[in-house]
């Protein structure tokens, strides 16, 4: 199944935590950048025939509606009707999220809406940057259910100070909410933003405490956890995502947008004026072969917790190291397909290490 993905960098502020191709700008650099963003699209229209869309960002509905439909209209154009999509998805936050842009999106016939809320706690909200309150994202939320009956609620564990009966207890509250989908990350605090630059850093044991909690209260509620941070109910897995997993091809347009087309992955510039000035916006490209593809193969398949079937060639050149993890318990064969262990899910990382050596 192949996917297509495209990037707004755009957003109210900068969250705290957040290393990602993203900042705020005025309205004219948006009108350029969607102007820009169009043009790739029409260039790029015969590398792939997509069957998943996802909206990605910064925050896709900070666009105004004008500038959204500009952008519908030319995916429409070269990519054939949003409607016709096996599934489409669009990223919002609340403080941007308005009536007129979810008529917007109702009209374009998207499927799904991913919302960012990373904590129901005000006190963390405003500890780790996001610029809404848990009360306008009720408020919100309540609205999109109007427009959206799958809708994805993203959570973020360990933020700093947060303890484990809180995060317990914002937990229950995002079920409460009944979404049908939830993806649930650990918080990483890398140089250059601003919670590693005022001092903070993570609980590695009380993190794991917290997914494994998360992990219990959302099985009992009904999800299932198919990736290593998604949870889905029955018939709600994110199939672009899916995709990914599977090594599936993608063209991803926009800034710092990354595509994999024939066995070639490519990303495109993250500088802004780059993108908008320059006809070549590729700044990286590799062909992977060999080892190094295998192990990319297995690192995303070891991702969604079924596991895989490993081929002739992966058991060729890694038998040795599936062989080492599973005396380690990390690894184990269900039937004939490879998978993390309940141990191995939260040492995932650790895992993906024997495959992504230097070859």
């Amino acid at each position: 199944m192949n996917g297509l993905y495209i990037h707004i960098p755009f957003c109210v502020s900068k969250c705290f935590y957040c290393n990602f191709v993203s900042f705020k700008t005025p309205l004219s650099l948006q009108k350029e950048y969607i102007k820009e963003l169009c043009a790739e699209i029409k260039n790029k229209k015969k590398l792939m025939k997509p069957k998943t869309l996802y909206i990605g960002g910064g925050t896709p509905s900070i666009l105004t509606p004008k500038l959204l439909e500009e952008l519908f209209k030319a995916i429409e154009k070269n990519f054939g009707p949003i409607k016709n999509f096996k599934e489409s998805t669009i990223e919002a936050n609340v403080e941007s999220l308005t009536p007129a842009k979810l008529d917007l999106f109702k009209k374009y016939g998207f499927t799904r809406l991913s919302l960012g809320l990373q904590s129901p706690d005000n006190k963390y909200l405003k500890i780790i940057g996001r610029a809404h309150t848990f009360e306008r994202f009720l408020k919100v939320y309540a609205l999109a259910k109007k427009y959206f009956e799958n809708i994805n609620i993203d959570l973020i564990a360990n933020l700093p100070r947060q303890t484990l009966a809180e995060f317990s207890k914002g937990v229950k509250k995002v079920i409460s909410l009944k979404p049908k989908h939830i993806s649930l990350y650990a918080l990483e605090i890398e140089e250059g933003c601003v919670l590693y630059q005022k001092g903070f850093s993570t609980d590695d044991d009380l993190c794991l405490k917290m997914l494994k909690t998360a992990a219990a209260l959302l099985e009992n509620a009904g999800f299932k956890q198919y990736e290593i941070s998604n949870f889905a109910r029955k018939g709600k897995k994110s199939l672009h995502n899916i995709n990914y997993w599977k090594s599936g091809s993608y063209l991803g347009l926009g800034l710092a947008a990354s595509s994999y087309l024939k066995g070639v992955r490519s990303t495109n510039t993250a500088d802004l004026r780059t993108y908008l000035t320059q006809k070549n916006k590729t700044a990286f490209s590799e062909k992977l072969k060999g080892k190094a593809k295998e192990g990319e193969k297995i690192i995303l398949a070891l991702r969604m917790l079924d596991g895989f079937k490993p081929t002739k060639k992966m058991l060729q050149l890694f038998k040795e190291d599936f062989d080492i993890l599973i005396k380690q318990k990390l690894l184990i064969y269900k039937k004939e397909k490879l998978a993390l262990t309940e141990q191995g899910k939260y040492l995932a990382n650790q895992v993906f290490r024997y495959f992504v050596e230097p070859f």
